[in-house]
């Protein structure tokens, strides 16, 4: 499967809690919700709706599947929610057992197995595995070359620090732009491959 990040993302390369103020506090973080005003439903939500269109399955990382499960399975008649409803879903953890996955479709990567049973995944057949979200699960994909695509959906707007997807590790990892589309608003959602990838 392809591995596919996309990710709500500001110019100096935060992603913690784009969508709303309790999102994720984590580290006093109290911009929670950062991402709203930049948001079209063309360009933005179009971008979103493009990626979660090709996914065969999703893949998160503790906290975003709690807060993902916590929000979709309320909202069934709405045509998105549905998709995210039915769709597979995997979700990697140390702390969640399989009684916890109340979201139909969720299937548990320990933690411990993470990095064999990511791998599994990524070389088996089948289309786009999504990642939204996860920054820590993100991070870990990049940094073990499993990422086959970054969308990577840039709000004009720095927010001084906060959780980041890209390895601190001094590796060096090239990327071809393999498209970008600007809002009205000045967001740009740029897909990236990596090279030789």
């Amino acid at each position: 499967m392809r591995i596919v990040i996309s990710e709500f993302i500001s110019l100096d390369g935060v992603v913690q809690a784009p969508g709303g103020p309790e999102e994720d506090t984590d580290g006093g973080f109290a911009h929670g919700g950062w991402s709203q005003p930049f948001f079209d439903p063309e360009v933005v939500g179009g971008a979103f709706a493009d990626a979660t269109a090709k996914a065969e399955a999703l893949l998160f990382g503790r906290r975003t599947w709690q807060t993902m499960a916590a929000a979709w399975p309320g909202r069934e008649g709405d045509p998105f929610a549905d998709q995210m409803n039915s769709i597979p879903k995997h979700v990697v953890s140390a702390t969640l057992t399989d009684a916890d996955l109340t979201w139909n479709n969720t299937t548990l990567i320990p933690g411990a197995e993470a990095l064999a049973r990511l791998r599994e995944l990524h070389a088996a057949d089948g289309g786009d595995l999504l990642v939204m979200g996860s920054p820590t699960l993100a991070r870990t994909l990049i940094a073990e070359g499993l990422v086959d695509e970054l969308r990577l959906i840039v709000m004009p707007v720095l927010l001084g620090g906060g959780k980041s997807i890209f390895p601190a590790d001094g590796g060096r990892r090239t990327l071809e732009l393999v498209s970008t589309a600007t809002s009205p608003a000045g967001v740009n959602v740029c897909t990236y491959r990596p090279v030789g990838g």
